[in-house]
């Protein structure tokens, strides 16, 4: 699990524990395909869907 650093936790994310979505910060450069693996593992879940993005550098 080197790769999923810490969870999120803000207002939103809190709302969104509610309906079963989390938020964390995962290792730069990962694919969608591991964090997805990563999740699976981890909560011993299957993942339905995932939303992703890249912050802007600089």
């Amino acid at each position: 699990m080197d790769g999923i650093k810490y969870a999120v936790f803000t207002e939103k994310s809190i709302r969104l524990l509610g309906n079963n979505q989390y938020t964390s910060n995962v290792k730069s450069g990962s694919t969608r395909t591991e964090i997805k693996h990563w999740i699976e593992l981890f909560f011993g879940v299957k993942v339905i869907a995932m939303n992703s993005h890249r912050l802007p550098c600089c």
